[in-house]
């Protein structure tokens, strides 16, 4: 871990999101060992269970024991269907404010390599591009100037289990870990019983996506300053011969006239299929159509009432 926190974070004060597991312990341990009076941790209460409040102390206990600071942040998620989402998305936002209270440069989570492997599972079975294939990122940005990052994605999770029975804490077991209805649960259970997939060379494979996802990201950013124009209200560009890159630049320019768009990848790739063909499509609020050998993206007319 030490190797991988200097290359995310060489400068600056580290935050630790801790739960109570036994991934999220064994980075508060590494991390207390690795930058002694340089971290800060910080439990998410979603108060989703009664035990929560509790397992918060249990942290704050073992926080106190390594002489780490340690705060307790409450967040509200209304129950639903997208409970899970919901969930990540406040305990998110609230480190990254958290974190900024705290002059943090970075926030660290535990994520680990048999992580990575089911996340790589899941992604497969929805059919994601390179993009998702990527998996969990070693870091992206949590707020303003403040990074998420992920220092613990090359060690498996009996490494960080083993850490802290060494040390006789007792961690959290999130029943939600165990519910079979979520898609991270089947993939985890599907790695058990499948001795051939393994989570190191997954981890791997995700990795090499993700590099290979980045020189996308680049080839695409120079072929929107090569080849994009403004023309008026709508956006002209020379279509490049790879498919891929023709995907991002269309997707990214339907963005560009519709902030607000939210674009499928089954309908994006149906008018790329059009697109490719000579016609045209709409998508997202965003009218598309070829001219001149040219691809034309202009906000549709608003509908006739």
């Amino acid at each position: 871990m030490t190797a991988a926190l200097n290359r995310l974070l060489p400068d600056g004060d580290l935050g630790l999101a801790v739960s109570g597991g036994p991934d999220s312990l064994a980075l508060l341990l590494l991390a207390a060992r690795t930058r002694p009076g340089r971290v800060r941790a910080a439990t998410v209460d979603h108060g989703l269970r009664p035990e929560s409040a509790g397992e918060a102390a249990m942290v704050a206990a073992c926080c106190a024991e390594l002489g780490v600071p340690h705060d307790r942040l409450t967040v509200s998620v209304e129950p639903g269907a997208s409970l899970q989402a919901q969930a990540r998305e406040a305990r998110y936002a609230s480190l990254g404010e958290w974190a900024a209270g705290h002059g943090l440069a970075a926030v660290a989570t535990a994520h680990h390599a048999d992580d990575q492997a089911e996340t790589l599972l899941m992604r497969l079975a929805r059919g994601s591009g390179v993009g998702g294939l990527a998996g969990i990122r070693e870091e992206r940005a949590l707020a303003e100037g403040i990074r998420l990052v992920r220092p613990l994605l090359g060690l498996r999770k009996a490494e960080l289990v083993a850490l802290v029975d060494s040390t006789g804490w007792s961690a959290v077991d999130d029943p939600s870990n165990h519910d079979p209805r979520h898609d991270r649960t089947q993939a985890r259970a599907l790695l058990a019983e499948t001795p051939w997939l393994e989570p190191e060379r997954l981890a791997r494979s995700a990795a090499a996506l993700a590099d290979a996802a980045e020189a996308l990201e680049a080839m695409t950013a120079r072929e929107w300053a090569e080849e994009v124009r403004r023309e008026r209200e709508a956006l002209a560009y020379r279509p490049s011969p790879l498919r891929e890159i023709r995907r991002r630049i269309a997707a990214q320019a339907i963005g560009e006239l519709n902030p607000n768009a939210a674009v499928r990848g089954p309908d994006l790739d149906r008018l790329i299929g059009a697109l490719d063909g000579g016609s045209g499509g709409t998508l997202a609020g965003v009218m598309v159509r070829v001219a001149g050998g040219e691809w034309l993206f202009r906000l549709a007319p608003p509908r006739r009432t």
